[in-house]
């Protein structure tokens, strides 16, 4: 059993917590295959009610991310055998989370990105704090919004998870309570208050989260949200930096910004994030989103961008990628339609 996170019972509540700190508790194989274990362990156990899920001591990281080096690694010295293998069962636990019959409670007190989205946007209660950073910054080191990305930001209202998977915008607490990725905002100082209330009296979960609320900030977000839904309209990449072009040119310092962020972007990513948006906006199945974005994390893996990009911004810190193919005009339909393939049926995903 690994020590990276830890798994036990206490009274009627199933406890899941991170603990791997100097990683802000990024996600290993060994961590979901623990993650996993326990939550099998415990859809039997009628002594359990409810899971929560939350980080050992400190609100810098719930869970930023999955272990993006050793993901590297292998797509540079294995051919990605073990970085798919990684994803694989990534997103079985994410699937296993998404069908949980007893209630999950994400506390999400800290860095929310990637692989830490895919371990909370299926808990039924996301419990957001002023310490949280929710993203999903895949854009930017060539991989794509996946752990279920495609299903929760193409769910959102007002073309938000096109805006939030193009840009890798960070929502601090309040902005994820206002668009809907988390279900309740607390001041992290009542947090350990909550979880003994929680288990105390596990059918009443949605009630506790709701008394000490008050009132959160305003949410920033809501400012431009009228500017991301026109904007970001388009299913095509090439149209909506167009429009943020033309904003831009006619002196809209937010466009002229949002414009700037997105060409540092990976284009390939750019475009398939889009697609896989829209593919997933018309499923009716959360597995069947998994089965897709295996098929695009088996691939995009080994394309030259996640190599590069991991590169440019985790190893080197430089952040001068260089992307190939280098322009939107470069990612043809047939590149795109070659990620998205179905793969050979021996090697398609499926739920544990």
């Amino acid at each position: 059993m690994t020590q990276d996170v830890l798994t036990r019972i206490e009274g009627p509540i199933g406890r899941i917590t991170l603990n791997r700190p100097k990683a802000l508790h990024a996600l290993t194989l060994e961590m979901c295959h623990a993650m996993s274990a326990a939550f099998t362990q415990w859809a039997d156990d009628d002594a359990v009610k409810a899971v929560i899920i939350d980080h050992a001591e400190g609100s810098r990281g719930f869970c930023a991310g999955g272990d993006i080096a050793f993901l590297r690694n292998s797509a540079l010295n294995d051919g990605g055998v073990s970085g798919r293998k990684f994803f694989h069962d990534e997103y079985q636990l994410n699937h296993q989370m998404f069908a949980y019959e007893k209630p999950i409670v994400a506390f999400m007190d800290g860095v929310t990105m990637g692989g830490g989205v895919g371990i909370s946007q299926p808990a039924r209660f996301r419990v957001a704090t002023e310490n949280t950073r929710f993203a999903m910054p895949e854009t930017g080191i060539g991989l794509f919004p996946d752990v279920g990305g495609g299903w929760f930001l193409s769910r959102l209202g007002g073309r938000l998870g096109q805006f939030l998977a193009l840009t890798g915008a960070r929502l601090k607490g309040e902005e994820c309570l206002w668009a809907g990725l988390a279900s309740h905002y607390v001041p992290s100082e009542m947090i350990e208050d909550l979880k003994a209330r929680i288990a105390e009296k596990p059918d009443r979960i949605a009630g506790i989260l709701s008394e000490p609320v008050g009132t959160p900030p305003p949410a920033r977000l809501e400012n431009n949200a009228l500017k991301i839904a026109k904007h970001f309209a388009s299913d095509s990449l090439e149209d909506i930096l167009e429009s943020l072009e033309a904003a831009a040119a006619d002196g809209d310092e937010w466009a002229q910004k949002e414009r700037d962020t997105i060409g540092t972007k990976s284009p390939q990513t750019l475009k398939v994030a889009l697609r896989q948006l829209a593919t997933s906006a018309a499923l009716t199945d959360f597995a069947d989103n998994m089965a897709m974005e295996y098929r695009i994390g088996s691939r995009v893996l080994t394309r030259p961008d996640f190599a590069e990009g991991v590169r440019a911004v985790i190893v080197d810190k430089t952040h001068d990628p260089k992307w190939d193919p280098l322009t939107p005009e470069g990612v043809s339909e047939e590149l795109l339609d070659s990620i998205f393939a179905p793969l050979p049926a021996a090697e398609e995903w499926k739920p544990l």
